[in-house]
Parts: structure tokens; C-alpha cells; sequence
């Protein structure tokens, strides 16, 4: 397993939230919940005020290759349960939230 490492690329950039455009052209304002480094690559956990609600988190991939971040959806199924599960070991690791 990989290690997971605290980072903090979003927030640096934008601030606590960032705002998405959907595929219907609409924005939508996410929270940065938590973001991290699982082995080479970078991940953010994003929410929006509907999925707070009912407890769920966005996971995106986070590419630093241009003058600001920009996040791509997980498509690939074992890497999406990787990034849940480090999101889990950093939430529920000792008193401090990500």
C-alpha cells in the first residue's frame, strides 16, 4: 500500500472551495474537504453542500501541470476504492480532519 501524505494544492489556489462546471453547463460551488499524494499521484475529496447532507465526497484526480490546478474524474474502479480508502485512513486518523 502506498502512503498518504497531506497536501495542500486546491486550497493554495482557490481557497476552500472550488467551483465546477457540470456537463449541463451549470456551476456548482464544492468545499475542498481533503486533499492528499497516494503514491505519484495528487487527490482531492470535494463536497457540496447536498452531499454534506448525506454524507458523500466527490474524488478527483488533481494535474498540476499548468499555471493552476485542475481536477479530472476517476474513471478507473480500483483506483477509485484506493483513493476512498486513503480518504478514510487521513478522516478517521486521530482527532484532526483533512
Amino acid at each position: 500500500m502506498s502512503t498518504v501524505e497531506r497536501i495542500s494544492v486546491l486550497r493554495t489556489a482557490f481557497g476552500q472551495e472550488v467551483e465546477l462546471i457540470g456537463e449541463d453547463g451549470q456551476t456548482e460551488l464544492l468545499r475542498v474537504v481533503a486533499e492528499f499524494r497516494l503514491g505519484a499521484s495528487d487527490y482531492a475529496g470535494l463536497q457540496s453542500e447536498a452531499m454534506r447532507k448525506s454524507d458523500e465526497v466527490a474524488f478527483f484526480r488533481v494535474l498540476t501541470s499548468g499555471s493552476e490546478p485542475t481536477l479530472e474524474s476517476i474513471e478507473d474502479e480500483d483506483e477509485w476504492e484506493a483513493v476512498a480508502e486513503a480518504f478514510d485512513d487521513l478522516w478517521f486518523d486521530g482527532d484532526q480532519q483533512p
